[in-house]
């Protein structure tokens, strides 16, 4: 098994290539000097629990709407960057209740931004325009994550366009992220528990090795990062190769826990030589992307479309059932290119639970699975693959997690939902499927949420959980566990929006807590 490099993880960095997992790396947030004075706080910190000065006193989280003063880190490099950065300043600075400080040392938190705008295409109302005088077209995403004083994650926010704008995307992008965070600090809605997990005073060091899937990777390698920070003697390995490698090394106990985007049956817990418990950490979403030139505007696809797609039955991309959906995008009288995943995996399986949804034909010929028999396609390893092999082949189609898509500035479409309307997936989008999920879940935490109601619901949505043997071994281990998993459910939550997941419904994740005190 590969293992990730230790590397920082705030923030989108360089691309994951497909036999090891890179950790995200940060944006440059501070100035040198304060980052190194800053971590030398730190140290002095973890040397005060570890030698009992703190001990038994519990982290106080700040709370967001306790924010007065903030300071705003520089944006990655690039002119429309620094315009975003520069517009939300102007923007943060319209709210009487926030002061936007120009030192870090005076501020009650810090605001990092990290993000990218690319054009697409090309397009003008008039044909007789020439191409080099036409409006181009553009999309991109802003990532944010504001972090207190405390080091402990505050409140996180992936802002894409919106669909209707009418000023420049980097005074959307800007608009929409201080807008949200406004909102949320009035509402104080992102707040899962107010106070944080005390770190355990540790005398050993103790190592936690978990594998799986590659859908949530990119937050967990940024949790694994985070939580070391929280508490420096417990260090957490993950291989992200797939739900299903994962589940087997699980298995052969190879690993501590597995992460991976399928819940076992009844029939798979069963048959398990130990009892296993699930543990939902986060909810992403699974987007059908492409390569097809010409098309600016953002694809519409409907269930039977992408169903008939990789049945194979739909073979052009000006096939009548796509132009139907697309009626002012010029599609190409091309063959379609369809990728899928090559390896066993939870994003194929969130795939084809919503293609068997919507087609009986699927469900009946191909089914859902980690592993299926593709009735058409190449074969490609991992998201980073699939997304990968979709941005060099052209009039090519494939599905990955959402951050994978944004990561590679690729073009991904609207998929038509339970209520008839065309969504794309979004926070807001997310977070709509799993409205009414937490009633809908058995005791042990597993279900499914594709295709769900609501009109504002994606329909592609799915949890992603943690699996982990009820007994867990050794007693570090199993103290290690808990509070990682506590810190998760708390402080972790939100962490997760800046890089495209969502957080657990609050009803989930007060659940979650519930039950973990009966596992102390």
């Amino acid at each position: 098994m590969v293992w990730p490099e230790e590397e920082g993880t705030r923030g989108f960095g360089k691309s994951m290539n497909q036999s090891k997992v890179h950790s995200l790396r940060p944006m440059p947030l501070l100035g040198d000097a304060t980052c190194g004075l800053l971590r030398k706080f730190f140290l002095v910190l973890c040397f005060a629990l570890l030698s009992g000065a703190v001990r038994g006193q519990a982290q106080t989280s700040q709370n967001l709407s306790q924010v007065k003063k903030i300071f705003v880190g520089k944006f990655r490099d690039g002119q429309e960057l620094t315009e975003l950065r520069n517009r939300t300043i102007q923007q943060l600075r319209k709210n009487a209740k926030l002061e936007v400080v120009e030192d870090a040392k005076e501020a009650d938190a810090t605001l990092e931004g990290s993000g990218s705008i690319w054009i697409v295409g090309y397009v003008s109302t008039d044909p007789r325009v020439p191409a080099n005088a036409r409006q181009a077209v553009f999309r991109g995403y802003l990532s944010a994550e504001i972090i207190g004083r405390n080091n402990e994650p505050m409140w996180s926010y992936l802002v894409t366009p919106s669909k209707f704008r009418s000023g420049p995307i980097t005074q959307d992008l800007a608009d929409r992220l201080v807008a949200k965070l406004i909102e949320d600090r009035r509402e104080n809605s992102v707040v899962v528990a107010t106070t944080a997990p005390a770190a355990r005073a540790r005398t050993v060091e103790t190592t936690l090795s978990a594998a799986g899937a590659t859908f949530p990777a990119p937050l967990y390698l940024k949790w694994f990062e985070t939580f070391h920070e929280h508490d420096a003697n417990v260090h957490i390995k993950y291989g992200a190769v797939g739900s299903e490698a994962g589940l087997r090394l699980l298995a052969g106990n190879q690993v501590d826990f597995a992460a991976s985007d399928i819940p076992l049956s009844d029939k798979q817990l069963s048959e398990s030589k130990t009892k296993l418990l699930h543990f939902p950490t986060v909810l992403g979403a699974v987007v059908p992307i492409y390569n097809v030139k010409g098309a600016e505007r953002t694809l519409r696809f409907t269930g039977e479309a992408l169903a008939g797609i990789y049945l194979g039955k739909i073979k052009k991309w000006n096939d009548p059932i796509l132009r139907d959906s697309n009626k002012n995008v010029q599609l190409p009288d091309a063959d379609i290119v369809v990728v899928h995943r090559s390896d066993g995996s939870g994003t194929t399986f969130v795939w084809t639970d919503y293609l068997s949804k919507i087609s009986a034909e699927w469900k009946t010929s191909v089914g859902a699975d980690a592993v299926v028999k593709w009735p058409v396609g190449v074969g490609a390893e991992a998201n980073e693959g699939v997304a990968a092999k979709v941005q060099q082949t052209p009039n090519s189609i494939g599905y990955v997690e959402l951050v994978y898509a944004l990561r590679r500035q690729l073009n991904f479409g609207a998929v038509r939902n339970a209520a008839s309307d065309f969504v794309q997936a979004d926070l807001t989008s997310l977070a709509a499927s799993a409205r009414n999920a937490t009633s809908a879940m058995t005791s042990d935490f597993r279900v499914s949420i594709t295709n769900a109601s609501g009109k504002n619901a994606y329909p592609i949505s799915t949890f992603t959980w943690w699996i982990v043997p009820a007994g867990f071994g050794e007693s570090e281990k199993k103290a290690a566990f808990l509070e990682l998993l506590q810190w998760v459910l708390t402080s972790g939550q939100k962490e997760c929006s800046a890089l495209g997941y969502a957080p657990l419904p609050r009803e989930t994740a007060t659940r979650e807590l519930e039950f973990l005190k009966s596992l102390k």
